[in-house]
């Protein structure tokens, strides 16, 4: 989904796969504004062509635009792992090529995000709303914990001050990438205590369930999971029915609605 100052476009389809652009929607949107802010809200490969398509018309008309990303495309494939491709790098040189102002991303999965794109900027949600989450689950910061899925979760959230925090270390099988256990770091004083877990994107929830799972182990009563970016897979994920996390705090970034009370979404405009 492609917007320009909150307007989402429209773009039609012609018979053999072609996109049809319609200009005049595009000025209309961009009429009132010196500056226009361009939203990027990927849901597929195709929204990389139509910004492209926005841009080149609106710098045709000398108009100038920043762009949001509510989620960058390729952000896991941040780095070269045997023959796999650093898709991450190229979709960045895409964007970097359109000449946007500025770029803010929302939640990066790592640095490199950053790295690669041009005067760029991150904002990170998880961050912002957990204040909410943490009146809305009645979180002791005396008592409750803090849960990091990995140390780039950790590294991530650096700035959250003020909490007890444990960590979890992951043993993947390099194989399958499936993850063959996860260990906790970190010292729990008491059972009976909440956990919130924090993360960046949660696709089908297979790690924080077993981060749940750890979790209970060492005694915990409730566990939260508030992630920046949730894919429209989480609801065909174990998350909803497995009786390990209590509820799911995200953002409209990549959902449109969530049709389970369980899967709570907050809308970035609200924040």
């Amino acid at each position: 989904m492609i917007k320009i100052n909150e307007v989402a476009l429209d773009f039609q389809t012609f018979p053999n796969g072609e996109t049809r652009v319609d200009g005049e929607a595009i000025l209309q949107a961009a009429a009132a504004e010196t500056r226009n802010r361009v939203v990027l809200k990927y849901e597929s490969d195709g929204d990389l062509i139509k910004l492209m398509f926005v841009k080149r018309f609106l710098d045709d008309h000398r108009l100038t635009a920043s762009l949001l990303i509510t989620y960058m495309p390729y952000s896991r494939m941040d780095r070269v792992e045997g023959s796999s491709v650093f898709t991450l790098k190229y979709a960045a040189s895409f964007i970097n090529t359109l000449g946007f102002e500025e770029v803010t991303v929302i939640e990066p999965h790592s640095d490199v995000t950053m790295a690669l794109l041009d005067r760029s900027t991150a904002r990170y949600p998880s961050v912002e709303l957990l204040e909410q989450v943490i009146r809305e689950t009645n979180f002791n910061a005396e008592e409750d914990y803090l849960f990091f899925p990995d140390a780039g979760a950790q590294k991530r959230y650096a700035k959250v001050k003020g909490f007890k925090q444990l960590v979890g270390f992951k043993v993947r099988d390099f194989q399958t990438g499936q993850i063959q256990k996860l260990d906790v770091v970190g010292e729990v004083a008491k059972p009976g205590f909440k956990a919130i877990i924090v993360d960046d994107l949660c696709s089908y929830g297979g790690t924080f369930l077993l981060s749940a799972e750890r979790l209970k182990e060492l005694g915990a009563s409730e566990v939260f999971l508030l992630v920046g970016h949730c894919e429209k897979s989480v609801f065909q994920g174990k998350i909803p029915n497995s009786g390990l996390v209590d509820r799911v705090y995200t953002t409209d970034t990549m959902l449109d609605e969530s049709p389970i009370d369980k899967i709570q979404m907050m809308k970035l405009g609200g924040m």
